[in-house]
Formats: C-alpha cells, sequence, structure tokens
C-alpha cells in the first residue's frame, strides 16, 4: 500500500468519525438550548473560549440581549472546534487527491465537492447563530452536516475496497454476472426510494426540532389523545419569515407545531415501511448474500430508532433519548447507504 494511500485512508477514516462526533454534538447542543451560547461568530463573545469571555464583562456587555451561560457557551464552542478540525481533516483529502491525481487514490472531482460541502457547512453554521437559529438555515445545516458525513462514510468504503487491492466490497465478492445483476434490479429500486423516503424525514425532523415541535404531541400512537388534532399547515411550512427575528423556543402556535409533528410521524411510517420492505426483499434474495448483512443492520437499526422515537415521546422528550434519537437518524442513514452501495456495485 502506497503512503499516500495509508495518509488517505488515515484522514478518511479520522474525517468520518469526527463528522459523526460533530453530528451528535451539533443535536446535542441544539437540544440543550445552547445554539445561542455563544451569540457571535466564529469567536464566543469576541474571544478564542469561553473563559475568555467570563473574565471579560465588557465583552459580555456587547450582548446584553444574551447573557453569558458558561455551560452553554462551552457546549456551542466544543462543536465549533470539532467542525474546525474537520475542516483541516477534509483540506488534507483534497490536497492528496489533488496531488496524486494521477493514481486515482480518489476522484479529485469528489474530493472538491466534499471540501466545498464543509466550506457550505461553516456558512451555515455562522448563519445559523446571526440569524438567531432561523429554522430553515438550521435545517439546512443538519441536512448538509449528514451529506458530509454520508460522502466521508462512501469514501471510507472505497479505502476499505482499494486497500484489499482486488474487487472486494464490504468483505465479500461483488457478483459479477449479468444474471445476478439483473436479479438485484428489484431490491435496488426499493432501496432507492427507501433511501429517498429516509431523507426526506430527516429533514421534517430537522424542521420538526428547529421549530420546537417534538413536544407538540405528548402521547403515542394518538396525538394529544385525537388521531387527527387541531393543525395549521399553512403557518407550519412558511420557510422564510425575514430576519431580525429570535427562533430560540420557537414562534409558532401550537396548532402549526402540532402539524409538523403529525407530519414527521406520518413520514416515520412511510421511511419505516420502505426500508423494511426494501430490506426484507434483500434478505429473501440469497444471489444478493454480500447485501444481505448490510440488510440486517438496517432492520436493526430501524428497530432500535422506532424505540427510542416512541420512548422519547413516552417520556416527555428527555435530552439524553432525544440526543440519541438523531444519532441514531445519523446511523440508519449509513446503513442504508451501505446497502444501497452493495447493491449499486452488483449492476
Amino acid at each position: 500500500m502506497s503512503r499516500s494511500l495509508v495518509w488517505l485512508r488515515r484522514l478518511a477514516f479520522t474525517g468520518f468519525a469526527l463528522c459523526l462526533v460533530a453530528v451528535v454534538l451539533g443535536a446535542y447542543v441544539r437540544l440543550s438550548a445552547a445554539g445561542l451560547g455563544c451569540p457571535d461568530w466564529p469567536g464566543c463573545y469576541g474571544h478564542l473560549t469561553p473563559s475568555g469571555a467570563e473574565q471579560n464583562a465588557a465583552s459580555q456587555a456587547a450582548f446584553p440581549n444574551t447573557p453569558l451561560h458558561t455551560g452553554k457557551a462551552w457546549r456551542e464552542m466544543v462543536h465549533r472546534y470539532a467542525a474546525f478540525a474537520l475542516g483541516l481533516i477534509i483540506i488534507g483529502i483534497a490536497i492528496i487527491a489533488i496531488n496524486k491525481r494521477r493514481q486515482r487514490l480518489v476522484g479529485v472531482g469528489f474530493a472538491l465537492a466534499l471540501l466545498a460541502l464543509v466550506i457550505f457547512q461553516g456558512i451555515l453554521g455562522m448563519l445559523t447563530v446571526t440569524w438567531q437559529l432561523k429554522p430553515l438555515i438550521v435545517t439546512l445545516h443538519l441536512i448538509f452536516g449528514l451529506a458530509t458525513l454520508s460522502m466521508l462514510w462512501l469514501l471510507c468504503l472505497s479505502m476499505m475496497r482499494a486497500s484489499r487491492g482486488d474487487i472486494r466490497f464490504g468483505g465479500a465478492m461483488v457478483p459479477g454476472s449479468g444474471a445476478r445483476a439483473a436479479h438485484s434490479q428489484t431490491p435496488r429500486k426499493l432501496v432507492h426510494v427507501a433511501l429517498a423516503l429516509l431523507c426526506v424525514q430527516i429533514a421534517l425532523g430537522g424542521w420538526t426540532s428547529s421549530n420546537y415541535a417534538a413536544a407538540a404531541c405528548l402521547d403515542f400512537p394518538t396525538c394529544q389523545r385525537e388521531w387527527w388534532p387541531e393543525m395549521d399547515f399553512r403557518d407550519a411550512f412558511v420557510l422564510w419569515r425575514g430576519l431580525g427575528i429570535n427562533y430560540e423556543g420557537g414562534v409558532l402556535d401550537h396548532p402549526a407545531r402540532t402539524a409538523i409533528h403529525f407530519m414527521h410521524r406520518l413520514g416515520a411510517l412511510l421511511a419505516s415501511l420502505a426500508l423494511g420492505v426494501a430490506a426484507a426483499t434483500v434478505l429473501r434474495r440469497r444471489s444478493l448474500g454480500m447485501a444481505r448483512p448490510a440488510a440486517v443492520a438496517v432492520l436493526a437499526v430501524l428497530g432500535a430508532q422506532l424505540v427510542i422515537g416512541i420512548a422519547m415521546v413516552l417520556e416527555a422528550f428527555p435530552l439524553g433519548l432525544a440526543t440519541a434519537h438523531n444519532a441514531g437518524a445519523a446511523v440508519l442513514l449509513l446503513t442504508t447507504l451501505t446497502l444501497h452501495r452493495q447493491l449499486t456495485s452488483s449492476a
């Protein structure tokens, strides 16, 4: 294995692990109401650390409407430090891709797209703070954070394959016959649909969280003890409400929040059915043996995610379960991507 490939592999796996940590940290920051723990960007009350801000009363006085809460400030800054370190790692990946493009260790276009994505993520992170938690920006920040995580995971899968020096993928031989490829057409289409629905559901989850609509229904399977509670769909999905509004705690009335929560539940039902059918179809096809472990993983993570989601509602949304639900969504996306990758590689 060449030294460049070794370094690329290290950067890919380190970047993936750090991105996963950053995604979970971001969820924790948002759910613990620490998104405005530092009201400026990229520093915290004009300092590199909350400790510096804590020792400088003049810095705090510059933000009279946002008093310093040291715990929240540290949570926000640790998340920023992780995101900054991730950016450096992705710059390293891009440099290797460009310098070693003749070796085709990783596509230059892929590496540059990953770099552009993390830069855009940094801009969204800045706007999340400076635009005071605008739901559209917060949701986009989540979506593109998971997109960055997904690209790094796909790079890791490629590195695992390249390090073996053969046509293996995920520990099993990729089928090469036309018959097997044709046999996998239906499962591939089902996984395509399931992945699309999962992405929509993740976006709905981000919209639910950023509009503080998670607690709109505290019972299950009904909502407010009704199958169809009072809901305001017109106000629930207004994407842009202008600037100068502090969205911390939410600004929507209860019927609008209920509509958002209800749509998130409906999305969970549709995505779960699609994922379950797709994974079960793969498991029934013995010729797709290389993809069956990923299908099992999808079903296992999906089951855990549903249990966490229901428990979260019944327990009135404790912080630990809510954070685990966000982490579960990320892992479910990764396992579904792995299943998708393995099936498309057999085509």
